[in-house]
């Protein structure tokens, strides 16, 4: 927290103290209560600062200490999701996380699972209603799939399977406008029965040819990812020039890996060589 954070912070809790304790009696409990609130007010303001005025205001994590334990809190705001749209434990395989822009403009936290089952090498797409573009990136992904199946694994019988491919959006942006490479990447999770790596978000877009999309936003991106609470990231090459432009706390809180193609970025997702 910057002082200017800190002094509206500190203003909040004492104007409220003063409100409901009036004859200055109060516990710790009851403290920290009203200091969680001021918080989550305060950063509900750095949140639209930071929608108007972009990287200046990008560090939102407001924490306090308790002196008795010395134990960090943070306070997280209910609509944003804080730390805990993407868990830290294994995910199964056929399920990841990406981040991107969807059709609101705002960029969001988006859940990819697929299932694989026997079949005649059909695709089944739910969770993108209507939205033609976000289907045809879908379709990107499964055609760059069967096409390129000898850099991953020769050996397995796509036509044989049948694959189902849910799309959740976790934080109300609308369908996402380019999540071609993530679902590829899903789309070998679950074909593998791998699971990708812990913790991580997969960035970046490609096109029907193989060629990798550079990330526009680079910084937004990424503070989506450590409010969603990423702690590892995949990022294109293609992005690397983009780098001077994120603030080194924001950059310093992921586990980077560069990849340069979708097999690539396939291989780095799962962390085989």
């Amino acid at each position: 927290m910057n002082q200017r954070d800190v002094i509206a912070v500190r203003k909040t809790v004492s104007g409220l103290i003063k409100i409901i304790y009036p004859n200055g009696e109060y516990s710790k409990e009851d403290l920290e209560e009203v200091l969680k609130y001021a918080l989550i007010g305060r950063r509900r303001v750095k949140e639209q600062l930071k929608k108007i005025g972009g990287m200046e205001f990008y560090d939102v994590h407001f924490s306090y200490i308790d002196n008795d334990t010395m134990e960090e809190k943070y306070v997280s705001v209910p609509e944003i999701g804080g730390g805990k749209l993407i868990p830290e434990g294994m995910l199964k395989p056929g399920q990841s996380y990406f981040v991107g822009l969807g059709e609101t403009g705002r960029i969001g936290t988006y859940k990819i699972e697929v299932e694989v089952i026997n079949g005649h090498g059909k695709v089944n797409i739910t969770g993108l209603g209507n939205n033609r573009q976000a289907k045809e990136e879908i379709t990107t992904a499964t055609n760059y799939f069967k096409a390129n199946k000898k850099g991953v694994n020769d050996s397995f019988d796509i036509d044989s399977k049948d694959y189902m491919i849910h799309i959740q959006d976790l934080q109300g942006v609308g369908s996402p406008q380019n999540i071609a490479l993530a679902t590829f990447v899903t789309l070998w999770s679950a074909c593998l029965k791998k699971s990708i790596q812990m913790s991580m978000v997969i960035l970046g877009d490609m096109t029907i040819g193989g060629t990798i999309s550079k990330i526009d936003d680079l910084a937004d991106n990424l503070q989506v990812c450590l409010d969603s609470g990423a702690k590892k990231i995949i990022l294109p090459m293609a992005s690397a020039g983009d780098i001077s432009s994120v603030p080194s706390e924001l950059f310093s809180k992921f586990n980077i890996t560069f990849y340069n193609d979708p097999i690539d970025s396939v291989y780095k997702a799962l962390g085989v060589e």
